[in-house]
Protein backbone atom coordinates (compact mmCIF):
# COMPACT_ATOMS: atom_id res chain seq x y z
CA UNK A 1 0.00 0.00 0.00
CA UNK A 2 1.04 3.60 -0.51
CA UNK A 3 1.88 5.95 2.34
CA UNK A 4 -1.59 7.44 2.03
CA UNK A 5 -3.68 5.34 4.43
CA UNK A 6 -6.96 7.15 3.80
CA UNK A 7 -9.53 4.44 2.95
CA UNK A 8 -10.92 4.39 -0.58
CA UNK A 9 -14.58 5.47 -0.48
CA UNK A 10 -16.80 2.95 -2.28
CA UNK A 11 -20.42 2.97 -3.45
CA UNK A 12 -21.99 -0.44 -4.21
CA UNK A 13 -24.72 -0.52 -6.89
CA UNK A 14 -26.72 -3.70 -7.53
CA UNK A 15 -30.44 -4.42 -7.82
CA UNK A 16 -30.23 -7.70 -5.87
CA UNK A 17 -30.43 -6.83 -2.14
CA UNK A 18 -28.86 -10.10 -0.97
CA UNK A 19 -25.85 -9.82 -3.28
CA UNK A 20 -25.48 -6.12 -2.48
CA UNK A 21 -25.56 -6.75 1.27
CA UNK A 22 -23.03 -9.54 0.92
CA UNK A 23 -20.68 -7.35 -1.09
CA UNK A 24 -21.00 -4.52 1.43
CA UNK A 25 -20.19 -6.95 4.26
CA UNK A 26 -17.07 -8.21 2.46
CA UNK A 27 -15.78 -4.71 1.75
CA UNK A 28 -16.54 -3.37 5.23
CA UNK A 29 -14.13 -5.94 6.68
CA UNK A 30 -11.23 -4.34 4.78
CA UNK A 31 -9.33 -1.54 6.53
CA UNK A 32 -8.30 0.22 3.30
CA UNK A 33 -11.88 0.50 1.97
CA UNK A 34 -14.84 2.47 3.30
CA UNK A 35 -18.31 1.64 1.98
CA UNK A 36 -20.04 5.01 2.05
CA UNK A 37 -23.32 3.96 0.45
CA UNK A 38 -25.30 1.62 -1.76
CA UNK A 39 -27.96 1.86 -4.46
CA UNK A 40 -30.35 -0.48 -6.26
CA UNK A 41 -30.41 1.07 -9.75
CA UNK A 42 -28.62 3.56 -11.98
CA UNK A 43 -30.76 6.57 -11.09
CA UNK A 44 -30.23 6.04 -7.38
CA UNK A 45 -26.52 5.58 -8.05
CA UNK A 46 -26.34 9.00 -9.71
CA UNK A 47 -28.04 10.58 -6.70
CA UNK A 48 -25.64 8.86 -4.30
CA UNK A 49 -22.57 9.81 -6.33
CA UNK A 50 -23.67 13.45 -6.29
CA UNK A 51 -24.33 13.28 -2.54
CA UNK A 52 -21.35 11.21 -1.38
CA UNK A 53 -18.60 11.79 -3.99
CA UNK A 54 -17.17 8.25 -3.67
CA UNK A 55 -13.77 7.40 -5.11
CA UNK A 56 -15.02 4.19 -6.72
CA UNK A 57 -18.41 2.80 -7.74
CA UNK A 58 -18.96 -0.95 -8.06
CA UNK A 59 -21.65 -1.03 -10.77
CA UNK A 60 -23.92 -3.84 -11.90
CA UNK A 61 -24.96 -3.69 -15.57
CA UNK A 62 -28.45 -5.17 -15.71
CA UNK A 63 -30.84 -3.28 -13.44
CA UNK A 64 -34.46 -2.12 -13.77
CA UNK A 65 -34.96 1.47 -14.85
CA UNK A 66 -31.62 3.08 -15.60
CA UNK A 67 -29.05 0.38 -16.18
CA UNK A 68 -25.36 0.36 -15.40
CA UNK A 69 -24.20 1.48 -18.85
CA UNK A 70 -26.17 4.72 -18.82
CA UNK A 71 -25.27 5.40 -15.19
CA UNK A 72 -21.57 4.81 -15.91
CA UNK A 73 -21.62 7.22 -18.84
CA UNK A 74 -23.38 9.90 -16.80
CA UNK A 75 -21.00 9.52 -13.88
CA UNK A 76 -18.08 9.94 -16.26
CA UNK A 77 -19.58 13.17 -17.56
CA UNK A 78 -20.72 14.74 -14.31
CA UNK A 79 -18.24 13.27 -11.77
CA UNK A 80 -15.05 12.36 -13.67
CA UNK A 81 -13.08 11.95 -10.43
CA UNK A 82 -15.24 8.94 -9.52
CA UNK A 83 -14.03 5.69 -11.08
CA UNK A 84 -16.52 2.98 -12.07
CA UNK A 85 -15.80 -0.74 -11.93
CA UNK A 86 -18.43 -2.91 -13.58
CA UNK A 87 -19.20 -5.99 -11.48
CA UNK A 88 -21.50 -8.27 -13.43
CA UNK A 89 -22.25 -11.79 -14.63
CA UNK A 90 -22.11 -10.64 -18.28
CA UNK A 91 -18.84 -11.49 -20.04
CA UNK A 92 -19.89 -11.19 -23.69
CA UNK A 93 -17.94 -8.82 -25.93
CA UNK A 94 -20.87 -6.45 -26.41
CA UNK A 95 -21.18 -5.88 -22.65
CA UNK A 96 -17.44 -5.57 -22.04
CA UNK A 97 -16.72 -3.04 -24.77
CA UNK A 98 -19.93 -1.10 -24.22
CA UNK A 99 -18.90 -0.65 -20.58
CA UNK A 100 -15.42 0.50 -21.55
CA UNK A 101 -16.78 2.96 -24.09
CA UNK A 102 -19.19 4.25 -21.44
CA UNK A 103 -16.16 5.08 -19.30
CA UNK A 104 -15.75 2.13 -16.93
CA UNK A 105 -12.19 1.83 -15.63
CA UNK A 106 -12.54 -1.78 -14.57
CA UNK A 107 -14.60 -4.86 -15.42
CA UNK A 108 -14.97 -7.85 -13.10
CA UNK A 109 -17.23 -10.86 -13.04
CA UNK A 110 -19.33 -11.57 -9.96
CA UNK A 111 -17.45 -14.82 -9.48
CA UNK A 112 -14.39 -12.74 -8.47
CA UNK A 113 -13.23 -13.26 -4.91
CA UNK A 114 -12.88 -10.54 -2.30
CA UNK A 115 -9.13 -10.14 -2.80
CA UNK A 116 -9.55 -9.57 -6.55
CA UNK A 117 -12.29 -7.00 -5.96
CA UNK A 118 -10.17 -5.23 -3.34
CA UNK A 119 -7.16 -5.06 -5.67
CA UNK A 120 -9.36 -3.73 -8.49
CA UNK A 121 -10.85 -1.01 -6.28
CA UNK A 122 -7.43 0.12 -5.05
CA UNK A 123 -6.07 -0.03 -8.58
CA UNK A 124 -8.69 2.16 -10.24
CA UNK A 125 -8.49 4.56 -7.29
CA UNK A 126 -4.82 5.02 -8.30
CA UNK A 127 -5.82 5.68 -11.90
CA UNK A 128 -5.23 2.19 -13.27
CA UNK A 129 -7.50 0.15 -15.55
CA UNK A 130 -8.27 -3.26 -14.04
CA UNK A 131 -9.90 -6.32 -15.62
CA UNK A 132 -10.64 -9.82 -14.44
CA UNK A 133 -8.49 -12.54 -16.07
CA UNK A 134 -11.02 -13.68 -18.69
CA UNK A 135 -12.03 -10.10 -19.45
CA UNK A 136 -8.38 -9.08 -19.87
CA UNK A 137 -7.96 -11.82 -22.48
CA UNK A 138 -10.87 -10.40 -24.47
CA UNK A 139 -9.53 -6.85 -24.29
CA UNK A 140 -6.03 -7.93 -25.36
CA UNK A 141 -7.45 -10.00 -28.22
CA UNK A 142 -9.47 -7.03 -29.42
CA UNK A 143 -6.53 -4.62 -29.45
CA UNK A 144 -4.20 -7.16 -31.03
CA UNK A 145 -6.61 -7.79 -33.92
CA UNK A 146 -5.60 -6.55 -37.34
CA UNK A 147 -6.63 -3.01 -38.30
CA UNK A 148 -8.78 -4.40 -41.09
CA UNK A 149 -11.03 -5.94 -38.47
CA UNK A 150 -11.12 -3.00 -36.09
CA UNK A 151 -11.11 0.15 -38.17
CA UNK A 152 -13.65 1.67 -40.43
CA UNK A 153 -15.52 -1.50 -41.38
CA UNK A 154 -18.80 -0.73 -39.64
CA UNK A 155 -19.97 2.52 -38.07
CA UNK A 156 -20.32 2.39 -34.28
CA UNK A 157 -18.72 -1.02 -33.68
CA UNK A 158 -19.68 -0.74 -30.00
CA UNK A 159 -23.32 -1.24 -30.98
CA UNK A 160 -24.97 -4.57 -31.73
CA UNK A 161 -26.57 -5.03 -35.15
CA UNK A 162 -30.02 -4.40 -33.66
CA UNK A 163 -28.86 -1.27 -31.83
CA UNK A 164 -27.27 0.06 -35.03
CA UNK A 165 -30.56 -0.61 -36.85
CA UNK A 166 -32.48 1.29 -34.18
CA UNK A 167 -30.00 4.17 -34.34
CA UNK A 168 -30.48 4.38 -38.11
CA UNK A 169 -34.25 4.55 -37.65
CA UNK A 170 -33.81 7.26 -35.04
CA UNK A 171 -31.69 9.16 -37.53
CA UNK A 172 -34.56 8.83 -40.03
CA UNK A 173 -36.80 10.59 -37.52
CA UNK A 174 -38.89 7.64 -36.28
CA UNK A 175 -40.20 7.68 -32.72
CA UNK A 176 -40.29 4.62 -30.44
CA UNK A 177 -43.75 3.55 -31.58
CA UNK A 178 -42.83 3.68 -35.24
CA UNK A 179 -39.58 1.80 -34.60
CA UNK A 180 -41.47 -0.86 -32.63
CA UNK A 181 -43.91 -1.36 -35.51
CA UNK A 182 -41.14 -1.46 -38.09
CA UNK A 183 -39.08 -4.04 -36.19
CA UNK A 184 -42.03 -5.94 -34.66
CA UNK A 185 -40.88 -5.23 -31.13
CA UNK A 186 -42.65 -3.91 -28.05
CA UNK A 187 -42.28 -0.20 -27.30
CA UNK A 188 -40.71 -1.12 -23.94
CA UNK A 189 -38.03 -3.14 -25.73
CA UNK A 190 -37.34 -0.27 -28.11
CA UNK A 191 -37.19 2.20 -25.23
CA UNK A 192 -34.62 0.03 -23.44
CA UNK A 193 -32.56 -0.41 -26.60
CA UNK A 194 -32.59 3.34 -27.24
CA UNK A 195 -31.32 3.91 -23.69
CA UNK A 196 -28.50 1.42 -24.34
CA UNK A 197 -27.62 3.19 -27.60
CA UNK A 198 -27.45 6.58 -25.88
CA UNK A 199 -25.24 5.15 -23.14
CA UNK A 200 -22.85 3.50 -25.59
CA UNK A 201 -22.59 6.67 -27.66
CA UNK A 202 -22.29 8.76 -24.47
CA UNK A 203 -25.07 10.93 -25.90
CA UNK A 204 -27.03 13.02 -23.45
CA UNK A 205 -30.24 13.01 -25.51
CA UNK A 206 -31.93 11.44 -28.51
CA UNK A 207 -31.22 14.59 -30.49
CA UNK A 208 -27.50 14.29 -29.77
CA UNK A 209 -27.54 10.61 -30.77
CA UNK A 210 -29.31 11.49 -34.02
CA UNK A 211 -26.70 14.17 -34.76
CA UNK A 212 -23.89 11.69 -34.11
CA UNK A 213 -25.57 9.10 -36.34
CA UNK A 214 -26.13 11.53 -39.20
CA UNK A 215 -22.53 12.73 -39.01
CA UNK A 216 -21.53 9.09 -39.56
CA UNK A 217 -23.79 8.74 -42.59
CA UNK A 218 -26.86 7.13 -41.06
CA UNK A 219 -30.35 8.45 -41.64
CA UNK A 220 -31.74 10.06 -44.79
CA UNK A 221 -29.38 10.83 -47.64
CA UNK A 222 -28.84 14.58 -47.79
CA UNK A 223 -29.86 16.30 -51.00
CA UNK A 224 -27.13 16.95 -53.50
CA UNK A 225 -25.70 20.47 -53.45
CA UNK A 226 -27.25 22.64 -56.08
CA UNK A 227 -25.16 25.27 -57.80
Amino acid sequence: MSEDTTPVRVLVVDDHPVFRAGMVAVLEDLDDLDVVGQAGDGAAALDEVARLAPDVVLMDLRMPGMGGLEATARIGTTHPATAVIVLTMDEDDDSVFAALRAGARGYLLKESDGDDIRRAILGVARGEAVFGPRIAQRVLAFFSASPAHTRGAVPFPQLTDREREILDLLAHGLDNGAIARRLVLSEKTVRNRVSDVLAKLRARSRAEAVAIARDAGLGPTPPANQT
